[in-house]
This record gives structure tokens, C-alpha cells and sequence, in this order.
């Protein structure tokens, strides 16, 4: 049950992040909001994950910060959603540059943000 209570604050705390931001960066012609958290998420997935594991952290951590805030601040069905609208409206070289960009993007910050952790230690 203390799993679940840890995933449930961090889910919420990380879906109001990317809210928040989301609103804050908008998304007049490209959607500047879900790439950022998208791209923010991967970046601190890696930091946070790798940093978890080098230190023996506790699992719970894990669960609160990587699983709950990270899972709750990312949004691949929003991603999606939105490059179907673009494909939709015809703006299909837009959509492809989304697609690219943000798996593209979203595998960099994991990398570095993971990487971070490795020369700090």
C-alpha cells in the first residue's frame, strides 16, 4: 500500500507539473508544452534513475521520483494524440519533425542526464 500511496503523490505532483507548464509554454502551431515535459521528463528519468542505482538508494525513492513524479510529468498519450491532429490537419512534415524530434530529443536527455550522474561519482 506505501508503493502505491508513493506513486499516487508523485503521479500527481509530476501531471500538475506538466500541466502548469504546459499552459505556461502553450502550443500555438508546434506543441512547445508536451515536448518540454517530454524532453524534461527523459532528462530527469536518467539523472534520477542512474543516481538512484549508483547511490543504493531505497526503492521507495525510486517509486516516488522516477515512477510517480517522472511517469506523471511525461505524456505519450498526449504526443500522440497531437501528432494525429497534425497528420489530420495535413501538416504532415510538421508531424514528421514531432516525431523525430522528440524521440530523437527525449533518448539525448536520457543519455546525458545519465551520464551526469556517471562523472559525478
Amino acid at each position: 500500500m506505501k508503493q502505491m500511496i508513493l506513486i499516487f503523490v508523485g503521479g500527481g505532483t509530476g501531471s500538475m507539473l506538466r500541466y502548469l507548464i504546459s499552459k505556461w509554454l502553450g502550443s500555438a502551431v508546434f506543441p512547445w508544452g508536451t515536448f518540454a515535459v517530454n524532453i524534461i521528463g527523459c532528462f530527469l528519468i536518467g539523472l534520477l534513475g542512474t543516481w538512484i542505482a549508483r547511490h543504493s538508494l531505497s526503492p521507495e525513492l525510486r517509486l516516488l521520483l522516477v515512477v510517480g513524479v517522472c511517469g506523471g510529468f511525461t505524456t505519450f498519450s498526449t504526443f500522440s494524440n497531437e501528432a494525429l491532429t497534425m497528420l489530420r490537419s495535413n501538416q504532415h512534415i510538421l508531424c514528421l519533425a514531432y516525431i523525430f524530434l522528440s524521440i530523437a530529443a527525449g533518448l539525448a536527455a536520457t543519455f546525458v542526464g545519465a551520464k551526469i550522474c556517471n562523472f559525478s561519482s
